[in-house]
Formats: C-alpha cells, structure tokens, sequence
C-alpha cells in the first residue's frame, strides 16, 4: 500500500522523492498489529522534522495514517514514515516547508534472520544523526561489498573508527562478554535504543578492536539482532550466550498497539 496524507499517493506529488529526494523517514516492524519502540519512532520523526524542515509534526496525524496501514493486516510487516515536501524548489530549498506524509509498507522475514557477511569501508552518510532519504552513498557501498562477495558494508571514518552499517547499528561483544556499541557519528538506532536495556558500554572502536571481538551484531527495526559472520576476513561465532540474550531484551520489549 502506499498513502499520501492518508488518500491514495497522487504520482505527481510522489515524483519529487524521486527528482529532489529531500526528507526523512523511519521504518518500524509490524507484529500483530503492534510495534515495539512506536513511541521512539514518533520521537525521531519529530525531531528529525525540525532538522530537516524547521517544521513540526502532528503525531496525531503520523499514527492515524500508520493506523490506516495496518488494519487488517495479519503477522509481520513493515511500515515506513517518509516526510518530504512535494513543492520543495532545488533551487530554493530554504523557503518555509509543508511537509507531508507518505505511509508504505512492505513484507519482512521472520526472526532471527541468518547472519550477515560484512566488508569494512570507509564512509561517513552525511547528517549521520539524521535518518534521512538520501540512501545513495550507503546503497553503492552495499552493493560495491556484495560485488567483493559479501552481504553489506559495515563503515568505519578517515579516524579509523566503526561507526555503523549503511542502515543498521552495530554493536559488540568484547572478550570479556560485555556489549559494547562503537561511539562514533550514528543514526540513533530505534532497536539500539531498545537493547541499550541490556548493561553495555559505549566506547570508540577501531578496526583492529573490530576484529579482536568475540562477536558482532546488527541491529535495525526490521531484522532485530541479526549475527555477524564476519568483518573482512575475521569469522565470528553466530552463536554465544550474550546474542541470546539480547534476542531476548528485544523480543521483551514493550510493544504499543498503532
């Protein structure tokens, strides 16, 4: 389905996504009709908004409309939020905004899924805090690593630190069994937030730390905590104790009726 101010998506109005591609969005896994972290989903959408357009929200708006994508949906599904405004000039993109709201959704697997071969990159997504539209840097770096045999790319910034994937957190099991989440310029993941429940710590984390973890993970809204094979060629267990547990705090998370 897709939805624009809650009627059908007028084509005219949805070009611009594909002509400006200015805006933000955010996804949230559907079970049964309910979503963990929804209010954090808000929250970003809000806050994201008045970054990118100095506009604010109506939440109350955003939730009807994701309400309207639901219904009568059964199992498990993703609804993404995209904010964008279809009058936005390129050359004027300052001008005072009205934006919009479009409402799609998709099929997703079930949980876990399998495990994830990732390839060490250097990049850094612009406005990282941001989860913003524009995917290319991000796209072309998963598809350059797919190209070299492995699922995605896992990014790391000129000071040689990990920060996160092309669109997922990643997080880490050091040799003392500890979570640790690399301090770096991130997106502040929605399913991160939910697991941060678990003791962690935050530290900064170079390659070479990377690759001398007991284990390593992703996380977004749609795959939950999904295992790490391998960084480069660094092969890490896909099983361990602590994975098991986070599982467990994502999956115990309160989840909010849309």
């Amino acid at each position: 389905m897709m939805e624009l101010n809650g009627a059908p998506a007028d084509p005219q109005a949805v070009k611009a996504l594909a002509l400006v591609n200015y805006g933000h969005f955010t996804s949230m896994r559907v079970d049964d009709q309910r979503v963990r972290g929804l209010s954090l989903h808000l929250e970003r959408l809000q806050r994201d908004c008045r970054t990118v357009f100095a506009a604010d929200l109506d939440l109350d708006r955003v939730r009807d409309y994701v309400r309207r994508a639901v219904v009568g949906q059964d199992g498990s599904f993703v609804v993404r939020v995209s904010i964008f405004d279809p009058a936005l000039d390129m050359g004027h993109p300052s001008a005072p905004a009205t934006p919009h709201i479009l409402v799609t959704s998709r099929p997703t697997g079930q949980l876990p899924m399998p495990p994830l071969r990732v390839k060490a990159m250097p990049y850094v997504r612009d406005v990282p805090q941001v989860k913003h539209l524009g995917l290319f840097g991000t796209l072309h770096a998963r598809r350059a690593a797919q190209l070299d045999g492995f699922d995605d790319a896992l990014f790391y910034g000129p000071d040689d630190l990990i920060s996160e994937g092309g669109t997922w957190n990643v997080g880490f099991i050091d040799t003392d069994g500890a979570v640790v989440w690399p301090k770096a310029e991130v997106l502040p993941g929605v399913t991160m937030a939910l697991l941060q429940e678990h003791p962690h710590t935050v530290t900064q984390v170079t390659q070479e730390a990377a690759h001398g973890m007991q284990a390593a993970f992703a996380t977004n809204t749609s795959i939950g905590v999904r295992a790490i094979s391998a960084i480069d060629s660094t092969q890490f267990p896909t099983e361990h104790p602590v994975l098991a547990a986070l599982r467990e705090t994502y999956l115990a998370a309160p989840s909010e009726s849309v």
